[in-house]
């Protein structure tokens, strides 16, 4: 009983010191990350990034927020590329990217007309990145049968 009380602390513990980690250092933990825990983080950045752009627009801070929008991106693409290369979290990665876009068509809409480009461009890369992933599910899918 006390080594599961003891088991729960730990792992409750370890997840909330993960919640707590900044951006760098997830960031820093994707590059060295397994491809299946890539996946994960990557998309955990690509979310973080998502909240930060939103707040940086709303403050006025454009180039701050375009910055945190590549990041977006360039997340999102390296999620997609270690779940089609490990052929895991594949839905898990295709129904993250969906809602980040969203998100990003939400935002697009709140930003003056300069803003909804590189908005616009970052939304048509994640729609790429789904497609991969969808037709990487789907492929799988086939090969099963």
């Amino acid at each position: 009983m006390r080594l599961l009380a003891l088991i729960l602390v730990v792992a409750s513990s370890s997840a909330a010191f993960a919640r707590d980690e900044t951006i760098d250092q997830l960031k820093a933990r994707v590059e060295s990350a397994a491809p299946k825990e890539r996946v994960s983080l990557a998309l955990r950045v690509a979310e973080l990034q998502t909240s930060a752009a939103d707040k940086l627009y709303a403050d006025g801070k454009n180039d701050e927020a375009r910055a945190a929008v590549k990041d977006v991106v360039s997340y999102t693409e390296k999620a997609g590329d270690a779940a089609t290369q490990s052929g895991k979290k594949l839905k898990d990665a295709e129904i993250t990217v969906r809602k980040i876009a969203h998100k990003l068509a939400d935002m697009k809409r709140t930003v003056d007309l300069e803003n909804q480009v590189p908005l616009q461009d970052a939304i048509d890369h994640l729609e790429r990145v789904r497609t991969q992933l969808l037709a990487k599910m789907f492929d799988l899918g086939k090969g099963s049968q």
